[in-house]
């Protein structure tokens, strides 16, 4: 399990390497505009990530 664990988070890097490696002033564009959002919306979107997360885990995990 801790080797799954391992390569999850090693997936997570490279998918979030992506954009500002492709992309840097889109991606720069995105933290600017991340600073604007007040901490509920903020605090809304990480709820929404940890809820899409966990239902991937259920419909996808064995």
């Amino acid at each position: 399990m801790a080797e799954t664990l391992w390569l999850a988070l090693a997936l997570v890097l490279v998918l979030e390497g992506l954009l500002p490696f492709l992309n840097p002033p889109s991606w720069r564009r995105v933290f600017e505009k991340a600073l604007q959002l007040s901490d509920g919306q903020i605090r809304f979107f990480g709820l929404s990530s940890i809820v899409i997360g966990l239902l991937l885990l259920l419909l996808f995990a064995p």
